[in-house]
């Protein structure tokens, strides 16, 4: 078992992964929104689904692997492997909107960063960090422990992805609630699973989810970005 984190650690855990930190996680669906459109996502039952399959199979095999790997390689101070796991993050973006959520989202929690370390223009002065790798940069100057930092960015997704369904079923809140408490019991699996995951074994091939993104991009009425 993971050793217990410290309450300052678990602190600056929780401010990370709220949804009120300012880097625009809010303005994006990841796909939902196209779902409840095409692929029949209408009830909280459907919801739940797809954002656990969303969670299993997408995010937990690919960014929340390069994430893990990140924190390890940002305490290491190894510039190098941070710019290849950067790389890889951008490079698996399957659509236009895709691409723009995580530079975007990077760009913000950059800015967010620099209220917090001294150091942070320089560290990013001529990386354009994906926000996986900003994230786990902060994650990296606390106490936690990679697997805490995990549960973390998993919880702050998975916090996103369900407000983004409440909006575009639409849901009510209780609906959001308990989709978010099957999440939570889940998350755990899919970050030991993870941080289990070599170079090799991260993938990020969901092509149905690639398809509705691009075709979200021309969806006639939208709430999100993506």
């Amino acid at each position: 078992m993971p050793n217990p984190v410290s309450a300052n650690s678990l602190l600056q855990l929780i401010w990370l992964a709220s949804p009120a930190l300012p880097v625009g996680g809010f303005s994006y669906s990841e796909g939902i929104e196209a779902a409840v459109e095409w692929a029949g996502v209408d009830s909280e039952a459907k919801a739940a689904e797809w954002i656990a399959d969303q969670l299993h199979l997408s995010f937990a095999r690919g960014d929340l692997a390069a994430f893990a790997q990140a924190i390890a390689a940002w305490r290491a101070n190894d510039l190098p492997r941070i710019r290849e796991l950067n790389q890889w993050v951008i490079s698996t973006r399957e659509s236009a909107e895709f691409f723009l959520q995580t530079e975007q989202m990077g760009r913000s929690f950059v800015e967010w960063l620099k209220l917090h370390h001294a150091d942070t223009a320089d560290v990013f002065a001529d990386l354009p960090a994906s926000y996986p790798i900003a994230f786990a940069f902060a994650v990296g100057r606390t106490g936690a422990t990679v697997h805490d930092g995990c549960l973390a960015f998993a919880f702050g997704w998975a916090e996103n992805m369900v407000a983004a369904a409440v909006k575009a079923v639409p849901l009510g809140q209780s609906a959001g609630q308990r989709i978010l408490g099957r999440l939570a019991q889940e998350i755990p699996d899919a970050v030991t699973r993870a941080m289990a995951l070599g170079d090799d074994q991260r993938q990020a091939f969901a092509p149905l989810l690639a398809v509705l993104s691009a075709r979200h991009e021309t969806q006639y009425s939208r709430l999100f970005r993506s």
